[in-house]
């Protein structure tokens, strides 16, 4: 690796080191070439949703300047000089790991997916009406990322790819219900409309919790607990991921999927009260994941 590549990764290791809250738990016990790759991947993925989520531009320039990121990716992807170190980076891997282009073009519409909606704590979006719809929603916001993991990781049964994408439901599903009161501050309702009926709630209800705390955190549990079960069993794809992927790369699996879980864990044990206080694990937590992945890459 020449000395300007080199450099490359470095910054993208800094940007997951960061930036990379659970994840870069699972980077840290792979082989040195597969851990640079999910950084620069990461460190693409991470300037895709800077620019979705800055508050000073509007839509239309966010998806104009989304669209000139993705294209200025797919002319070093296919051989255009860059001093961009991130895009130097994620060139390199996406060519090493042979990651197919489309994933980062389907990566980058999935950070695009909220530009459009127009919500608010009084007028609340319901952004997906069916689980399918919520399903849909995921894949492309979080399966697409386990997709590029399992090129990273090394498979050869095609299985892999739909196991690679419960995965990436499971992780989304948690991440939703543990931000069920930050999402509903800004107006964005991840459970799909078919469940908040189903249980006898309204959007409304979620934002007065997340804002004046004046929806009792019990009367969310039913629903919750429910996506937690949903949640679950996507869970179970992993144990089968975990055989189809490369020996080196089962740790780094096992790791991201215990750290996941175990936040969906502590979620059960608070009593689904995600209300009162954002449920996150301790770095110690994840520490010790991490020392016990250590020891599976040994074994």
């Amino acid at each position: 690796m020449n000395q300007q590549l080199a450099h490359a990764y470095s910054v993208c290791r800094g940007i997951a080191r960061r930036s990379a809250k659970n994840f870069y738990y699972g980077f840290v016990v792979l082989p040195s070439d597969k851990r640079n790759a999910f950084c620069a991947v990461y460190a693409f993925m991470r300037h895709a949703d800077d620019i979705s989520d800055g508050p000073e531009l509007g839509s239309q320039e966010k998806r104009q300047r989304l669209n000139d990121w993705l294209d200025a990716a797919k002319a070093v992807f296919a051989g255009k000089s860059t001093d961009d170190p991130v895009l130097m980076a994620v060139a390199d891997a996406q060519k090493h790991f042979k990651i197919p282009i489309n994933l980062f073009e389907q990566l980058v519409h999935g950070t695009s997916m909220d530009l459009d909606i127009a919500a608010s704590p009084d007028a609340p979006a319901v952004i997906c009406r069916t689980f399918e719809d919520l399903h849909q929603y995921c894949y492309y916001v979080a399966s697409v990322v386990g997709l590029v993991c399992i090129y990273i990781f090394g498979y050869e049964d095609p299985k892999a790819e739909l196991l690679a994408e419960d995965c990436g439901l499971a992780f989304q599903l948690t991440n939703i219900i543990r931000d069920v009161k930050e999402d509903s501050g800004m107006g964005r309702i991840y459970l799909p409309e078919e469940d908040l009926q189903r249980f006898q709630l309204s959007p409304q209800q979620l934002t007065l919790a997340a804002l004046a705390g004046e929806t009792k955190p019990e009367q969310l549990k039913p629903i919750l607990e429910f996506e937690a079960d949903r949640a679950r069993r996507y869970y179970e794809s992993a144990k089968w991921l975990m055989e189809l992927i490369d020996p080196d790369s089962r740790a780094a699996l096992w790791v991201l999927v215990e750290i996941y879980s175990r936040l969906l864990k502590k979620i059960a044990e608070r009593n689904y009260d995600v209300i009162t206080e954002r449920i996150r694990l301790s770095t110690w937590e994840k520490l010790a994941v991490l020392c016990r992945g250590f020891l599976l890459r040994l074994t």
